[in-house]
Order: C-alpha cells, then structure tokens, then sequence
C-alpha cells in the first residue's frame, strides 16, 4: 500500500499519538481553571505553545491555538478585514488559493469588501508588480499562500514582503498550511508577515488542531465570543490533547529537515524523469527550486483525473485529484484554470504528494504500476502514434 497522497491520508506518527493519548486518558483540569489540576492543564498548554514557538522562531504570546488550517485562515482573513474596516474596505489574495481562503474572500465580497484577485502565470506565481499596481489607499489585507496545495508552486512571498514594507498598515497574511517542514521556510515566511497558518494534520499530528500566527501587536476582531481563551482571539475551552500532540509532532517533522526534504525531492525526480517526454503526459509541477519537494501534479491526457486515481487505488496507490478539501467540488481544477490550461488537460489532472514516510521504492512501485495503466490507455486514446 503507497500513500501519494499525504495531505488527505495522516498517518499520526507513532511517538505523536503516544503524546496524545497520555494526555488524553490522564485526568488534567481546564486550562482555564484556578484549581490545581487546571493549573497543570495550563502549564502543559504554555509549555506546548512556547515549544512551538521556538521551534517556529517566534514568541510564544504569537502562536494561537484554533481547530485547523481553515479556521486559521478565516481569522486571519475576516479578523482583519473586520478590525480593519474603518481604514477600507480594499482586500487582496491571489487567484490559486486554497478553498478556505478563496471562500473567506467571497463572503467578505457579499458584505460590500472590495476584492482583487491576482491572476497567475503558467507555472501559478503571482506577479509582485501586480500586486503592487492593485495596492491602493483603501487596502487593508494582501493574502497569499506560501505553497500551491494543487501543483507546489512556492509563491514570492519575499519579494512580496519586500513591497510591503512601504506598505506598513497593510496586514500581511500567508496560508503555510504545505510549508512546514519543506526546507523553504526562509521563501515563505519574513519578518514582515503578520499572520501565517497551520494544520497539525499536514505533518503526521492529529487531525481538528492548527495555529494561527498572529504577530504582536497586530489586531484582528475575534470570530468567537465565549470565555475569552487565547488572549480572547480564540474562545472555546483547549484541545489539550491535541495541541500536545501538535507541539511534538512538529518537533519531529523539523529535526533533519534538510534530508527529509531531500528524499521527497528525490521522490519527485524519479517519477519526473519516467514522465516526461512521454507522448500525452502534462507536468505541472517540475522539479526545481520555484516548486515544493513534495508535490507532483501531472495530467494524462484524455483520462479523468478521477478515474485515475481510482484506477490507481484499485493497486493500493492512493493519489488525488487536487486538494482533499475541494476534491469533491467544481474547484478542484481552479490553479489550472487560472493557469489557462486547457479544460480537457485540467480535469485529467491528478496530484501526488509525498512526505518522509515516502521511499524510492515506492517511486519504483508507482512507476511499475503506472507504466502499464499508461500503456492501456495510450493505446485507447492513440497517443504517440505519429511519433517517429
């Protein structure tokens, strides 16, 4: 069995789900709590936090606690759009990003926000003069994801970082739920972005638990009224277990780092080099420092996307079409439309991902496998046939 498709299926590390479990089935109070046994729950949280903190190479008082990478990005998103409305009502993201942000962005359109999409070229990177033609007195948000969930592509965010520091009441917010752990860290987090997101299940933690990076000083309106948890950014009692959890396994994900992201590189161009050239095969994603190491998004040509990786699964290979989270929808070609590929490539699209668990001969095992899916279907849609 040979998961290619890391971001959908989490296998929670081992020593991580240890972690949890023992916090899980040990009696410990509300964090919130004055007695004790809350006491102790509030000393395992801020111990978690300001691990997380350090690792992430920032303060403990800016890491938050929140269900996920999509709560994440809607605090971000409305919490400034909110807080910040009184200044314009001018907002700013990119035409490739992942549906929790694109969607978060439409609301804030239906409430009378102003929105700018910025368009992509063919390999999906915004244009940083485009940006900086969009910027205008109004605008109070740029958001930007770090990584494309669908194809890899690292987005300028220090160049974009750049042309905002003649920006300084612009809030800066960058979707990092694909870029821990990558090796990228320094392409996609700056010391000018305010607010970054995270989702523990993207590196083998349990899933419902993510981090929102809020940099001090910065302010965004809350989306939950309650008890006033998370310095009163994030009501609702702690996932303790959970964060826990979350706070080890990115210990682990960030420990030879540099060589974990090397073998998925590695991973990537073995199966680079079987594809191209082939007649039929689009590559989206190369392998080159412009793209993550653990995406590879490819098309083959008059097949669905959908029905490939069926095909595949019936071999215990699990692959995607795109993003787990729109796989099911009218979105799950959006980058490739917004690249302008051709609707019939797009829709026959499908997408790998790869993390540290992934070996070389599980390439070799995708290549063997997908070699005689490839043929079949070669020879049903004639590719090749004028080659000489």
């Amino acid at each position: 069995m040979i998961y290619f498709d890391n971001s959908a299926t989490t296998k929670i590390d081992p020593s991580v789900l240890a972690t949890y479990d023992k916090v899980a089935t040990t009696i410990w109070g509300n964090p919130s709590s004055l007695h004790k046994m809350g006491d102790r729950a509030h000393q395992l949280l801020e111990a978690s936090r300001k691990q997380i903190g350090d690792l992430l190479g920032v303060k403990p008082y800016e890491i938050f606690f929140t269900s996920g990478g999509t709560e994440s990005n809607n605090t971000a998103i409305k919490g400034t759009a909110i807080q910040k409305r009184e200044f314009g009502k001018h907002i700013i993201t990119s035409s490739v990003e992942h549906a929790s942000v694109a969607s978060a962005f439409n609301s804030l359109e239906n409430l009378g926000y102003r929105v700018t999409r910025l368009p992509v070229d063919k390999e999906g990177r915004v244009s940083v003069n485009d940006l900086r033609n969009a910027i205008d007195s109004d605008t109070t948000l740029v958001s930007i994801m770090g990584v494309n969930n669908e194809i890899g592509t690292i987005q300028p965010i220090d160049e974009i970082s750049d042309l905002l520091e003649n920006y300084p009441t612009i809030q800066f917010h960058v979707d990092n739920v694909q870029a821990l752990g990558k090796n990228i860290w320094d392409k996609v987090f700056t010391p000018r972005v305010d607010l970054s997101s995270f989702s523990a299940h993207k590196f083998h933690a349990p899933r419902g638990i993510g981090i929102l990076y809020k940099k001090v000083g910065k302010m965004l309106t809350p989306l939950h009224d309650g008890g006033g948890q998370e310095k009163g950014l994030r009501s609702g009692t702690e996932n303790l277990p959970a964060i826990a959890g979350m706070a080890k396994a990115i210990r682990l994900l960030l420990d030879n780092e540099a060589e974990k992201a090397a073998r998925e590189e590695a991973i990537k161009e073995k199966i680079i080099n079987y594809l191209q050239d082939k007649p039929g095969i689009d590559i989206f994603s190369p392998a080159n420092s412009g793209f993550a190491p653990h995406i590879l998004c490819f098309a083959l040509e008059g097949i669905r996307g959908e029905t490939l990786v069926h095909t595949l699964e019936d071999q215990d290979i699990y692959t995607s079409t795109t993003s787990a989270c729109a796989s099911k929808t009218a979105d799950e070609v959006s980058t490739l439309v917004a690249m302008r590929v051709n609707d019939k490539i797009a829709t026959s699209a499908i997408r790998l991902s790869f993390d540290e668990s992934n070996t070389l001969a599980e390439a070799d095992e995708f290549i063997k496998v997908f070699d005689k899916i490839y043929k079949h279907f070669a020879k049903i849609n004639h590719l090749g046939e004028n080659d000489d």
